[in-house]
């Protein structure tokens, strides 16, 4: 027969042993929510990553010179040329988004310079002056790259080029994005693809997202504006993302529609790198100024000479391990 003060002994285990479990599960759950972002990296690397850098490899596109480029390790800022593709039918690719930016992954910042599409230059490999958009047209990422860097004076670590034909399927999957879009966006002019986005939506999807990019009728000021405002909601719409499950089908999205000569490794480690920081990353902008001017029946983007020395400096600024928040070149006001 069980005495009364063993009954009460085996009561007291017992509410210890809730104790220290619900103890414990709560210690657990606080390490849980305190690592969230180091558990869901474990997860991904455990299950994911296999097939994500099985599809991100069938995106590697070289364009000849890596073997020769010194490793970047992730702790040095680093350029990427961003090229936004409009791929449509019966006409050339071209590069209607021209973005040099600079990563600087150990400060959490990054430099978006928009070149417009338009800018009368040298185009490399052609030995001709023209549009800097037809380079990819003629002579593909490789040409764009030359042309930018004889422009800027600034070497392209790598490159990223997107056809805006995936673009929709992206930001569908992500949930959408969120735009600044105080008035109606629509394309007037019947020689321009006809589009219209409504404002003051909450959330922009896919076909809403493409117009926004792709409006054409203010100026080059304001759609550069637009693309860089729209990478950085895409940006931050993708840090927000709560189910890694979702990044095989982004992943996959992208893969058709995407080009680089980034290695698997690399793109999984920088986005590791940049998804375990506290907040998005600090994201500044300019754009090369100029003026419009026709030559024959064509018209063309003169750029500032003494903008486009501003905007090399700059550049080099970003590109260097030296530079800190003390000395870092920032870019000037564009109003």
């Amino acid at each position: 027969m069980v005495s009364r003060k063993q009954s009460k002994r085996k009561k007291f285990n017992k509410k210890k042993v809730a104790i220290i479990s619900l103890s414990t599960l709560i210690l657990l759950c606080g390490i849980g929510y305190l690592f969230r972002k180091e558990l869901s990296v474990f997860a991904f690397n455990a299950v994911l990553k296999k097939d994500v850098k099985t599809t991100l490899n069938k995106s590697y596109k070289p364009v000849g010179y890596e073997s020769q480029s010194p490793k970047i390790e992730l702790s040095e800022p680093f350029s990427l040329l961003l090229l936004g593709i409009d791929q449509r039918e019966g006409e050339p690719s071209r590069s209607d988004t021209i973005i040099y930016s600079v990563i600087r992954p150990k400060d959490d910042k990054i430099l978006l310079l928009s070149i417009p599409r338009d800018s009368y230059t040298d185009i490399i490999g052609r030995d001709v002056t023209s549009k800097i958009n037809s380079a990819y047209a003629h002579g593909g990422a490789k040409m764009s790259i030359d042309t930018v860097e004889n422009l800027l004076k600034n070497k392209v670590n790598y490159y990223a080029a997107v056809n805006f034909n995936g673009l929709k399927d992206i930001v569908d999957a992500i949930g959408g994005v969120k735009l600044p879009i105080t008035e109606v966006i629509e394309n007037k002019n019947p020689i321009h693809e006809k589009l219209r986005v409504e404002p003051n939506k909450p959330i922009y999807y896919g076909a809403d997202a493409l117009s926004y990019v792709r409006y054409r009728e203010d100026s080059d000021f304001k759609r550069t504006e637009r693309q860089r405002i729209f990478i950085s909601s895409l940006m931050d719409k993708a840090l927000e993302m709560k189910n890694i499950s979702k990044i095989p089908e982004l992943i996959d999205i992208a893969g058709s529609n995407f080009t680089t000569n980034m290695d698997s490794e690399f793109i999984l480690n920088l986005a590791e790198t940049v998804y375990l920081k506290d907040s998005a990353p600090e994201i500044e902008n300019y754009m090369l100024q100029g003026n419009g001017k026709m030559r024959g029946t064509t018209w063309y983007y003169d750029i500032d000479p003494e903008d486009l020395e501003y905007a090399q400096d700059l550049i080099t600024s970003w590109l260097s391990s030296n530079s800190n928040d003390g000395n870092l070149l920032h870019p000037k006001n564009m109003d």
